[in-house]
């Protein structure tokens, strides 16, 4: 169930699936990715229905973070993280897997 799923495994299924070339595939994946980053990267909220939506938070500053590693005290300027929220139809999907 740990297994990842990776972007030559996705174009690799893809090719089988349409037969379409790779490097095509492979164009289109990328430019899909730069178009949701550029989006978010503007403030956008990025929407696909059946699957989710990604939009972008902001998080607070702290004056007294800690670095876990060297236990440092260090300060965090507020800064903005990625947030997906899975669609109904991923939800249903999903809903019965057990790990």
């Amino acid at each position: 169930m740990n297994r990842k799923l990776t972007k030559a495994e996705i174009i690799d299924n893809i090719h089988d699936t349409l037969g379409t070339d790779r490097k095509t595939i492979l164009a289109i994946i990328d430019g899909f990715f730069d178009e949701m980053k550029d989006g978010l990267g503007k403030g956008q909220t990025a929407e696909l229905r059946g699957f989710g939506t990604f939009e972008v938070r902001v998080r607070k500053g702290k004056e007294n973070a800690r670095n876990p590693k060297t236990g440092e005290t260090v300060s965090v300027d507020k800064h903005g993280v990625a947030i997906f929220r899975a669609g109904r139809e991923l939800k249903e999907e999903l809903w019965d897997i057990r790990s």
